[in-house]
């Protein structure tokens, strides 16, 4: 019998990384100098999530989806991706800037890695004051202009900085020229993909001395290069009820912050991803329930039609799935 499912995070040493990832979401990750990414929920290839309660514990997502198929993560989610389970989730702790860098969509992810394309999201927790995030540009470039700003050095005039405080929330479709700025700890949300291409690392060497590796040639392609007025997701607070966040074809984003209990209609065919990024509620359904708190992450099989969240004095969630 599926039930609501956790899972051992895979934890990510990273350049860039800090120690909120432990100070702040309580996650222990051991024995690392830093933690730049928690993985919550990863199919993707070499890092496959294993649950960490109930029956279930110890097996492996991929092995779950091959064996309920669409009870897990809905029949139409089954049928387009297989055992492969489409987003990936993660928490983020920048404690430096991360590279200036693009993905690419589908098509060109298809051809060049036979991966699909990263589409993300970012759902800001907590941020230091001045901190900042890098999405878009600036003005409208064509390939030929970026490539002259790039090869003078002047690639950072062209790019659109945005002041970032808890509460904020970006959409980076694929194909978006981006980067997460120094003090920020947020969630992504993602396609399961790790293709990234890597277009400025302002010179950086790891701890053996080396620089990173940079994609150019094949961001290039991908990159695009209109500008936009407004980067940043726009949204009014609502107590007590979901608000929406994102709505894609790969995924859409409710935020919820409950003070009271708040009955969550899961009447569709998908899976549901819960993230709680502050408080503690219990999770409750038919005769059952357990306990989500600060830095947890659960996945909903699609053949729960509903749940109720019952805060201890207030909780904050986020909530992703699979448009139909």
């Amino acid at each position: 019998m599926l039930y609501p499912l956790k899972f051992e995070p895979i934890f990510k040493e990273k350049i860039w990384g800090g120690q909120k990832i432990r100070e702040v979401l309580g996650k222990d990750f051991g024995a690392l100098d830093n933690c730049g990414e928690s993985w919550e929920i990863s199919g993707v290839e070499g890092d496959i999530s294993v649950v960490s309660n109930g029956s279930l514990k110890g097996r492996a997502l991929t092995d779950l989806i091959s064996e309920f198929h669409g009870e897990l993560v809905g029949k139409s989610v089954f049928e387009k991706f297989g055992s492969q389970f489409p987003l990936l989730i993660k928490f983020i702790d920048a404690n430096a800037d991360l590279s200036i860098q693009v993905h690419p969509d589908d098509e060109l992810a298809h051809t060049r890695h036979n991966s699909l394309g990263k589409t993300e999201m970012w759902y800001v927790f907590s941020a230091d004051p001045g901190s900042t995030l890098i999405s878009g540009f600036n003005q409208a470039l064509t390939k030929e202009t970026f490539l002259k700003k790039f090869e003078a050095g002047k690639i950072e005039e062209v790019l659109n900085v945005e002041q970032v405080q808890a509460g904020d929330s970006y959409f980076i479709p694929a194909g978006r020229v981006h980067t997460i700025g120094k003090g920020l700890l947020l969630a992504e949300i993602q396609q399961t993909s790790d293709v990234t291409y890597r277009i400025y690392d302002f010179d950086r060497k790891d701890k053996d001395g080396n620089t990173r590796e940079l994609h150019v040639d094949e961001a290039l392609d991908a990159i695009d290069y209109s500008y936009y007025d407004e980067y940043k997701t726009p949204y009014a607070d609502s107590l007590n009820q979901q608000v929406q966040l994102a709505e894609s074809t790969y995924f859409a984003t409710n935020k919820l912050t409950a003070t009271q209990p708040v009955q969550l209609d899961l009447s569709r065919d998908s899976f549901t991803v819960l993230v709680c990024f502050e408080g503690k509620a219990s999770l409750q359904w038919n005769e059952n329930q357990t306990e989500i708190q600060q830095g947890e992450t659960v996945l909903i099989p699609a053949t729960m039609d509903s749940c109720t969240i019952v805060p201890q004095n207030s909780v904050s969630i986020l909530e992703t799935y699979v448009p139909e």
